[in-house]
């Protein structure tokens, strides 16, 4: 039984929990630990499942799943739950345990389309979000249905960074606190996306952009124009707009399917037509978190 119950049950879960199998579990057993939160998520899923019978559905979303699932163990880490098409994974060592992990999902999603390609369906992308900070592990619900959850302000800001990938139009991206526990980030390909304020949160975050899943071709493009995209920041959030889209436009002319820099440009010419925000160029409204 407690074999069974582990594919529906982490295990992990009931050691944080120091219980031996589930039937020990009750409801409001819980535990807290420091751990790092990743969220991903298939993009326009909802648009790509009307196309589908259920039966396709259910076998597209278990073909997807049986492809990343297994490299977030590989690297470490453990599903908490699945979310529909959706994702989260908690790693309890090192947050580059999840960086490479969501790399590493990135690439298989690579593979994986090729595959889709020829047999003549559409590619798919997806948005993946990490974060650290305290979570609570526990039991919720009620006496005759419970089930094992994570809480957390660090929970709730990780699905708001998955939700980020869309607007900044990259695959992956990190907090400032996830990214100051990494050892040695020369190892990566990071560049700064800017500031934001997630729903829930006082204050502004600054985030990052983790391009080490892209084609090769991307990550040289991407580095090559780091300093000028970085540098339009900079004037950015200085107010000066002119010299910060001097730098995103000369960035696009060697990248000029830079979402990222197309979405500052486009900042600044909404700002042209309407009042500065009055949080000091808050680069979007409050992002809600993703269904």
């Amino acid at each position: 039984m407690t074999n069974a119950a582990s594919r529906f049950v982490p295990y992990e879960f009931l050691q944080f929990l120091k219980k031996e199998s589930i039937v020990k579990l009750n409801l409001g057993d819980q535990a807290q630990q420091n751990m790092t939160i990743m969220v991903s998520d298939i993009r326009s899923f909802t648009t790509l499942s009307e196309t589908m019978t259920p039966q396709e559905n259910f076998d597209f979303v278990n073909d997807y799943l049986g492809r990343v699932s297994p490299i977030i163990r590989q690297h470490h880490g453990f599903i908490a739950k699945y979310m529909g098409d959706g994702i989260m994974a908690v790693f309890p060592r090192r947050v580059e345990d999840a960086l490479d992990a969501a790399i590493a999902q990135l690439q298989e999603v690579t593979r994986y389309n090729v595959e889709r390609q020829q047999k003549g369906d559409v590619p798919i992308q997806i948005g993946l979000g990490i974060h650290g900070g305290p979570v609570m592990l526990g039991t919720v619900g009620e006496a005759q249905r419970m089930q094992l959850d994570l809480l957390s302000d660090a929970v709730n800001v990780t699905a708001r960074l998955e939700g980020l990938t869309k607007l900044y139009g990259v695959p992956l991206v990190i907090s400032t606190e996830a990214m100051q526990q990494v050892d040695n980030p020369d190892q990566y390909h990071i560049r700064f996306l800017g500031k934001t304020q997630v729903k829930g949160r006082q204050e502004m975050l600054s985030i990052f952009e983790v391009f080490d899943g892209e084609p090769p071709e991307i990550i040289s493009l991407k580095s090559e124009t780091k300093p000028d995209f970085e540098k339009g920041l900079t004037f950015y959030y200085e107010w000066e707009f002119k010299q910060a889209k001097a730098y995103f436009e000369q960035a696009l002319q060697r990248y000029p399917a830079d979402k990222t820099a197309q979405f500052y440009l486009k900042r600044m010419a909404d700002f042209k037509s309407s009042a500065l925000p009055d949080d000091g160029l808050n680069t979007e409204a409050l992002i809600e978190s993703p269904s």
